[in-house]
């Protein structure tokens, strides 16, 4: 399979390396090969509703004896792709396996803790702590 593919993407004669410039519509392309040579590519029924060419795609064309400023796509060369990158995982503290229900109590009361020390700096800036009043009477 590996064998398979490398064939697939080796330039044989008559072929060669082209990038996509401009898509002319109708299974038509303009393509600056890498030879130099800018040329009107025609993209054969088997990849037209198959293989979506866009601009800037390398490709590889098949050179026309008989006509040099045409030639036919033979195939979209795909870029190599990079490993997928990590997912990014916020830093949530995890809770180890052992904790007891006492220590998680504890966890969790240390967490409201420090959420009503910043409710509280924050109502202070505000209303002058009238509103904190408010809220530790309940």
């Amino acid at each position: 399979m590996n064998q398979k593919r490398e064939n697939l993407f080796s330039k044989e004669h008559g072929q060669e390396y082209a990038q996509v410039l401009k898509l002319l519509g109708n299974g038509r392309l303009e393509a600056q090969c890498f030879d130099g040579v800018k040329r009107l590519c025609h993209i054969r029924g088997k990849l037209r509703k198959k293989v979506w060419i866009n601009q800037g795609d390398i490709i590889l064309i098949g050179l026309r004896d008989y006509q040099d400023s045409k030639a036919d796509v033979i195939q979209k060369i795909q870029p190599r792709r990079s490993p997928k990158p990590e997912k990014h995982t916020r830093n949530f503290q995890r809770v180890p396996k052992s904790t007891t229900p006492k220590s998680m109590m504890t966890m969790i009361w240390m967490a409201l803790n420090s959420l009503m020390t910043l409710m509280e700096r924050a109502m202070r800036k505000t209303t002058g702590g009238l509103c904190w009043t408010i809220l530790t009477t309940f």
